[in-house]
């Protein structure tokens, strides 16, 4: 056992990953879902999240350390920029590890970013900073700018570039289908989660894209909207967790979603009960 070892234990269950990410206040302000931060933690703690994703401003403003892991997000950048795909660090693996988390985050634009060069320097230099002090290392990766369609070849290059310059955990977005999605997987070094992306339209779109990116060999998903910005966002990461740790269907996990809780606990039990 080491440091990075432990951490990453901390953050996973089972080597699965529910991790919430919550960083969208910087780049977006105070959206829907986000205004009373503690809450929302409060929340995704009850469905079960195995981590929360915050920026260190919020994790200091907590009155209670979270239940689940703690991911600081090292990566800034804001929507009234000039280069909104532009992300600049904005803390250190130290700060982190001071502040209490289990693992640090950074975003990394590629596809026609001027500043690309300097993200993926900020990278490798803080994986290396991350081995040398155990801290894991969440590297979301992004095929963005004037250069990147976001094809499911380019999500393949842009997981592997997050792998290759040592990142534990890549965050990418589900290429569409199983077949592209394992080439992602099988591709990267590092295991692969999905990202949510935009809210989507329905439950079960959800629940089935994740079922088939874990199908496809990703260990979880790294989803915000599609949580936090759900009407219960507890019942919406039981279902998420019942498929990635459970290992039940996207169609019997849907079943959480129609309000199975008593004394204030979620009773998974219930799952495909009716």
């Amino acid at each position: 056992m080491d440091g990075k070892t432990i951490r990453m234990n901390r953050i996973l269950e089972s080597g699965r990953a529910v991790i919430v990410p919550m960083d969208h206040g910087v780049s977006e302000g105070p959206i829907e879902g986000l205004t009373d931060m503690g809450r929302m933690v409060s929340l995704v703690e009850k469905g079960g999240a195995s981590a929360v994703l915050l920026h260190k401003g919020v994790i200091k403003s907590l009155r209670s350390p979270p239940k689940c892991g703690l991911i600081m997000h090292l990566s800034a950048g804001t929507k009234m920029g000039e280069d909104k795909n532009r992300k600049v660090l904005v803390s250190s693996v130290e700060q982190a590890i001071r502040l209490g988390a289990d693992a640090i985050s950074v975003h990394v634009n590629i596809g026609g970013c001027d500043t690309e060069p300097d993200m993926l320097s900020d990278l490798g230099e803080i994986a290396d900073e991350c081995d040398s002090l155990g801290m894991p290392l969440l590297a979301m990766t992004y095929a963005r700018g004037k250069n990147a369609k976001g094809t499911p070849d380019e999500i393949a290059h842009v997981a592997r570039v997050g792998g290759e310059l040592g990142a534990d955990i890549v965050k990418c977005p589900y290429t569409g289908d199983i077949k592209s999605m394992r080439l992602v997987t099988e591709a990267c070094p590092a295991p692969v989660v999905i990202a949510g992306g935009p809210k989507c339209e329905s439950d079960y779109e959800v629940l089935k894209m994740v079922e088939d990116a874990m199908t496809a060999g990703a260990i979880g998903v790294s989803l915000g909207r599609n949580i936090f910005q759900h009407a219960r966002p507890d019942l919406m990461t039981a279902a998420l967790r019942a498929v990635i740790i459970d290992g039940v269907s996207a169609k019997q996990a849907s079943s959480i979603l129609r309000g199975y809780v008593k004394n204030g606990h979620i009773e998974r039990a219930a799952i495909g009960a009716h």
